[in-house]
């Protein structure tokens, strides 16, 4: 890890902070990465990423890396079982069946196909992670103080 000076930024609330991760579950299944990619650049404390992540991040520096374990709660949320709705058969894909994810016109939320009757379609809005404890492995490359800030 890189020698830091005294007055170098850290992850605050304001601060632009730039990062690469791997995603896992509990279970060791890799859900996405961005290594190698480019790096997701984000405004802390704006709500752009898992609360659960967010709140780890707080205090560190660039080249500090982390082994972030995040519950369902603060992730993604807990799985909601009655998040379903019920939609007319016309208003889907002709071809669509169990196991598809439609996109919600009105959010662009993901909504997983769970059962395709004569005339409806039932979908899951829950997000596909919702219910998952999620395990991020963080470097931050860079962090620039918000406006104002020493």
């Amino acid at each position: 890890m890189p020698v830091q000076a005294a007055g170098d930024p850290v992850v605050a609330d304001g601060a632009t902070v730039s990062l690469e991760y791997t995603l896992t579950l509990a279970d060791r299944t890799k859900v996405e990465s961005n290594i190698g990619q480019e790096p997701i650049v984000f405004k802390q404390g704006s709500g752009h990423l898992v609360p659960g992540l967010e709140k780890a991040l707080e205090g560190m520096k660039a080249g500090q890396s982390k082994r972030v374990e995040v519950p369902a709660e603060l992730g993604y949320g807990v799985y909601d079982a009655d998040a379903q709705i019920k939609v007319p058969k016309n208003k889907v894909p002709p071809t669509v069946k169990v196991g598809d994810v439609l996109t919600r016109p009105s959010d662009r939320r993901p909504m997983k196909v769970i059962e395709v009757a004569k005339d409806t379609v039932v979908m899951d809005t829950n997000h596909p992670l919702a219910g998952k404890d999620l395990i991020f492995d963080v470097k931050i490359l860079k962090v620039e103080r918000a406006a104002g800030k020493p």
